[in-house]
């Protein structure tokens, strides 16, 4: 047990039954392990004492029924100190508490209170009432149960709305992220029947290209065909213009012996040959009429002009 620094006797030492007085003993902190070692000390008085503020573990002696606090500095009580769930009388008098935690409204046995002579909030003050008897006492544990009571409730509500904003919130980030999805999910549905059409159209381009270079070959090919099987037929005109160069060979070999014969009947002593005197006659008659067909020519020319 801490005192002003030191240690004093045990606290066994000032069990009385089960009440443990440590008040006036200058206590800067509350020996709450020690107490916790005697749950048969239903009653503790910690009055008129330098006590600032109470440890969170100091709520764990939830076997304590009557507690004086009267006349140190409390500032606040811990936030869990509605643990105590079997508290039945509490004295705060004359600290220096100005609100009291939620949790106070969970000390449902509670059946005395004195909160005078604190910096109270006005409306917990009013509250509270003064506290000079018993009875206002008695008074002031009921209407500041209920009083926290309300106001556990308004904040359960408070926390009920805030989780049920939160709750909407959320709900309304996974219909956007689902809608988000669905409409990239279409999108990219889109872009695959896009590319997917894009490539049966070059697909359908590519088998219709095909299909012409394949038309137009075998036009080719038919058009190539044609001109072989066209030239079989005029194989006999082939005959004909074979035999007119014939006839043609013929008549030129015939005029050449006849000239040369022309030739020799001029030329040499074979003239006075009966044969090579009417081949010259020949001549001469044939060249008189070239030669009067000419002038005949000359005298139409004449004439006409």
């Amino acid at each position: 047990m801490s005192r002003g620094g030191g240690k004093g006797p045990s606290l066994k030492d000032k069990l009385d039954g089960n009440e443990l007085d440590l008040s006036l003993c200058d206590l800067n902190e509350v020996p709450v392990r020690e107490l916790a070692a005697l749950p048969k000390a239903t009653i503790l008085d910690l009055s008129c004492n330098n006590l600032i503020s109470l440890p969170s573990d100091f709520c764990s002696l939830m076997h304590l029924v009557k507690l004086d606090l009267s006349k140190n500095r409390l500032q606040q009580l811990p936030l869990d100190f509605g643990r105590l769930v079997n508290l039945q009388h509490l004295d705060l008098l004359n600290n220096r508490l100005v609100t009291l935690p939620v949790s106070f409204a969970q000390l449902k046995n509670l059946k005395w209170l004195d909160l005078k002579d604190n910096p109270l909030d006005p409306v917990l003050a009013k509250v509270a009432g003064d506290c000079l008897d018993e009875k206002q006492c008695k008074q002031a544990a009921v209407q500041v149960l209920q009083h926290m009571k309300a106001i556990q409730s308004e904040q359960d509500r408070q926390r009920q709305r805030k989780l049920q904003a939160e709750r909407e919130m959320e709900k309304k980030r996974e219909a956007e992220q689902r809608a988000k999805e669905a409409q990239e999910r279409e999108l990219r549905k889109r872009e695959k029947a896009e590319e997917k059409e894009r490539r049966r159209r070059e697909y359908d381009a590519q088998k219709a290209a095909k299909q012409e270079m394949e038309k137009k070959t075998k036009k080719e090919n038919v058009q190539t065909r044609k001109p072989a099987s066209s030239s079989r037929p005029p194989q006999p005109p082939r005959h004909k213009h074979s035999w007119s160069r014939s006839v043609l060979r013929v008549l030129l070999f015939a005029l050449f012996c006849v000239l040369c014969a022309l030739a020799a009947c001029k030329l040499t002593e074979l003239q006075h040959q009966p044969l090579c005197v009417s081949v010259n006659t020949l001549y001469e008659d044939v060249l008189a009429a070239l030669q009067n067909h000419k002038t005949l020519q000359n005298m139409l020319q004449q004439n006409s002009q």
